[in-house]
This record gives C-alpha cells, sequence and structure tokens, in this order.
C-alpha cells in the first residue's frame, strides 16, 4: 500500500469516529453551510399579475374616445377628442360654444355623436337666405313637417333627410338627397322638381 492510499484510510478512520462520536455537531456543521441556491425573490403572484392586466384594460376602454369636427358658427371650429358616447352640445361646448350668428334651431344638440362625424352649425343668415322659392321645399333647411309635403316622403323618411344633413352637412346638389338611405330613383324622380338646395 503506497504512503499517500495508507494516509487517506487514515484520515478516514478518523472522520468516522468523530462523526460517530460527535454526530450532533457535524450535522449541524454541515446545516451551517450555504448551499449558493437562493429563493428567487416573489414579485406578485399569478393572480395579481392578472389583476394588473385587467386594470389596464378596463382603463384603456375608459379612455375611449371619438373625433368629431366641429364646424359653422361655433367659436373655434375643429377636430376635437370626446368620450364615446358623448352628444352634439358636448361638441360644440368642446368648440368654445355657440356664436351670436348661430342658428340654435338648426342642430339637434341632443343627438349621439359617432366618430368621424361632422356638426356643422349654420347661421340664422344662412337660413334666411336658403329659403325655398315658391312652391318648392329646400331640403338643407326645412323641418320635418315641409319634407313630408313631398310626395312620397313620410315623417321617417322626413326625419332620414335631416339626419343625413345633420351628419354630411348641407346637400350641394338636389340629386345628392338620392344618398339617403330609402331614397332611390324613383323616389327622387317624383320630388325632383318640388325641392331645392337654395
Amino acid at each position: 500500500m503506497s504512503t499517500r492510499r495508507a494516509i487517506g484510510t487514515a484520515l478516514l478512520a478518523v472522520l468516522l469516529v468523530v462523526a460517530g462520536g460527535c454526530g450532533r455537531e457535524v450535522r449541524e456543521f454541515i446545516s451551517a453551510v450555504p448551499t449558493g441556491i437562493e429563493a428567487a425573490p416573489r414579485t406578485g403572484s399569478r393572480d395579481e399579475n392578472n389583476t394588473e392586466g385587467k386594470t389596464s384594460g378596463a382603463e384603456a376602454a375608459k379612455e375611449a374616445c371619438i373625433y368629431v369636427y366641429v364646424c359653422g358658427e361655433v367659436v373655434s371650429p375643429g377636430v376635437y377628442p370626446l368620450p364615446e358616447g358623448s352628444r352634439a352640445y358636448e361638441a360644440v361646448d368642446a368648440a368654445g360654444g355657440l356664436t351670436e350668428e348661430a342658428d340654435r334651431e338648426a342642430v339637434n344638440l341632443a343627438r349621439i355623436l359617432k366618430d368621424g362625424e361632422q356638426v356643422t352649425v349654420p347661421a340664422v343668415r344662412e337660413a334666411s337666405e336658403g329659403a325655398a322659392p315658391p312652391g318648392k321645399v329646400n331640403i338643407n333647411t326645412a323641418d320635418a313637417e315641409a319634407l313630408t309635403t313631398l310626395s312620397g316622403v313620410g315623417p321617417s323618411r322626413a326625419e332620414d333627410i335631416i339626419a343625413y344633413r345633420q351628419k354630411h352637412g348641407p346637400f350641394a346638389a338636389v340629386e345628392d338627397v338620392m344618398n339617403v338611405t330609402g331614397i332611390g330613383n324613383a323616389l327622387y324622380e317624383k320630388i325632383k322638381d318640388d325641392i331645392t338646395v337654395g
């Protein structure tokens, strides 16, 4: 047996003797030795992370908005962001309110707005200048009662015409009335000689 092997055997024997007599001390020593492995710090449970995600989604929905172009007789015409579900009067308020020349009855201020819509507030003088010639109905200024005097135009269709011009602005030509849902060539032929755009 070599000298190195003999020394190793002797050391092993000593360790066994010590371990046998001092088992408790050896175990305490071993348990005190750091393993080098540490638990990763807890940054939040899965439920907490999910809750944060839900909160972010709710906030995003809460902040959803539409963009509306407000023009005509308002203090500061322009494009304004508004919360979804806003009404026309809120768009007018965002544009600084109505001017003294505004025709306050020409726009339905209680109407709920949609994204990309245009709110045009005409002037009182425009309404008077746009008065229809005798025997004709001005589709840009006529109210529902006047529109229903046209052949084939009932209360529902009259409201469609008013809603269209409030959303898209005045009709540029009489044939543009066919852009209104429900007004096709047949109805247009009936009313074209009785309407004007001013």
